[in-house]
């Protein structure tokens, strides 16, 4: 069973942390941070958990340590630690950056650490709910073999499937996470903005769009994303997206048309030569 050090207790780091304990995956965790006190979180009253004050080299039988730390510290946070001596047999380091390889973390590799990293790729909005999120959640991995194997120890720990993601391609990864995650929110408030402009509530507003994308993501979980998409540019419906751009402010039409764009590649094959260019001169009239 894992014994784990997690230098920075955020969102990232209690997430992961209370979700290993629920998912009796840890045998204890050591956080350490950089606040005289631990965060108010619940984690902390479980006996397997300590907080210590500053950062200091892994205990002997540690089995992995991880750095849940903002990206644009991970390098400096790497130096410090690798200033306090080599690894205790057998302990890794991760870290848990979607975009980053495992260069940050040079300065742990030349005292002896096998490095590598572990990103989950789930939305961890906050870290007193951040759990559940992470159970059965797939994680990318990366790394050297003895990185590699922490992971996935983890990551099976918590009924999660690894993704094996190259080092060179986690730029992409990470942008496809963004794309599913963060511009998701920016869609509902987008369609939220305009529900809002018609006359009904923010709350009432709000709740309507999100019970609609839920029902969205169900259908594309049960059918697959290839049989999920509906919609007027589906239809090949001219008369209803000019409606709907005429109706738009600037700011909502412009989103409109970029997602309207990307709707008419993926289904070009399946309309008419007559509605595809009506609906591509609509596009180029509205952009």
């Amino acid at each position: 069973m894992e014994r784990l050090v997690i230098v920075g207790p955020g969102r990232i780091g209690l997430s992961l942390g209370q979700a290993l304990i629920d998912a009796d995956g840890v045998a204890g965790i050591l956080y350490q941070g950089r606040h005289p006190h631990p965060p108010d979180h619940p984690i902390f009253a479980d006996p397997r958990v300590e907080y210590r004050y500053g950062v200091d080299r892994p205990g002997e039988g540690t089995t992995a340590l991880l750095l849940t730390v903002p990206d644009h510290v991970l390098e400096a946070m790497s130096e410090l630690l690798s200033a306090r001596g080599g690894p205790p047999p057998g302990t890794p380091a991760l870290h848990c950056s979607g975009a980053l390889g495992a260069e940050p973390l040079g300065a742990l590799h030349r005292v002896g650490y096998r490095v590598g990293t572990l990103h989950p790729l789930q939305a961890v909005a906050n870290p007193a709910t951040g759990a559940r999120r992470l159970l059965g959640a797939s994680f990318a991995v990366s790394g050297e073999r003895e990185a590699l194997a922490a992971s996935r120890r983890i990551v099976a720990s918590l009924g999660g499937e690894a993704l094996t993601v190259p080092t060179q391609q986690r730029p992409r990864y990470h942008a496809a996470a963004v794309l599913a995650s963060n511009y998701v929110v920016v869609l509902l408030r987008a369609a939220t903005r305009l529900l809002v402009s018609t006359g009904t509530s923010e709350d009432e507003a709000e709740r309507a769009v999100i019970a609609l994308a839920r029902g969205t993501l169900e259908n594309s979980a049960e059918l697959g994303l290839d049989q999920a998409l509906t919609g007027p540019v589906l239809r090949g419906d001219v008369d209803v997206v000019d409606l709907h751009m005429r109706s738009l402010p600037e700011r909502e039409r412009r989103l409109y048309v970029a997602l309207g764009r990307e709707v008419l590649d993926e289904v070009s094959d399946d309309l008419s030569p007559d509605v595809l260019g009506a609906l591509n001169l609509l596009m180029e009239r509205y952009s």
